[in-house]
């Protein structure tokens, strides 16, 4: 479970202070798929990067499975987020020289206390065959579809076994066709037991999902 008490979020310049999230009230139980929706610049990423533990609120109490996350230093949040959270994003974040099986390995081996080469070369192998690209793993991105390359994000973001998935925009740079194969993959984790907060901008992939939170102007309506 997630729980969001309120929450918000202030960045701040020299010249200009500007208010992200304005008190957010919010529960995402276990196992649910929801979609977050708004214009640009309304908080939802935001939103998203404070539930990830990328970034700390202003003022408010973000609670994981009952856990305050608020005063863990660096390591912690580091370990705490590497056991519960899988991140995907709009953009593949791929390294355009490893393969695919490279890039889907290569963030659990400079995780502390990672199992061995072989059982990451293992999980990763069954990672990329439960996304359908079991026949691509020594391809590189760069002979993949956009499609293909968000499914190696997924298999990635699966391999430390996450509680939570985290998706910021994760069909927005797919045309329609892929879109759908992702949100197929997506639904799938979820009936698996993954929990999903996702970011879109589409209404029709947003209705896919078991509730949709809209957001305006850093609040939630």
């Amino acid at each position: 479970m997630v729980t969001l008490e309120n929450i918000s979020k202030t960045f701040y310049t020299s010249e200009v202070q500007t208010q992200a999230l304005d008190d957010i009230n919010l529960t995402v139980n276990k196992g649910e798929f929801i979609s977050i929706m708004g214009p640009s610049g309304c908080g939802k990423s935001t939103m998203l990067n404070i539930i990830g533990l990328l970034d700390e609120p202003t003022n408010g109490a973000l609670f994981i499975d009952g856990i305050l996350c608020h005063g863990m230093n660096d390591k912690q949040l580091s370990q705490f987020r590497n056991k519960k959270l899988g991140f995907i994003f709009q953009s593949f974040h791929l390294i355009p020289a490893l393969n695919v099986l490279d890039n889907v390995t290569l963030p659990m081996l400079y995780r502390s206390g990672a199992p061995s080469r072989s059982e990451i070369r293992k999980r990763a192998e069954e990672m990329l065959i439960k996304v359908d690209l079991g026949h691509r793993m020594k391809h590189f991105p760069t002979q993949l579809s956009g499609g293909q390359c968000q499914r190696v994000a997924i298999a990635r973001a699966l391999m430390g076994a996450p509680e939570i998935l985290l998706a910021d925009e994760p069909t927005g740079n797919l045309d329609s066709r892929m879109g759908i194969e992702i949100m197929d993959i997506l639904k799938q984790l979820n009936r698996e037991g993954v929990t999903i907060i996702m970011v879109t901008h589409d209404e029709k992939i947003a209705e896919q999902t078991g509730r949709i939170i809209r957001m305006e102007d850093g609040r939630i309506q």
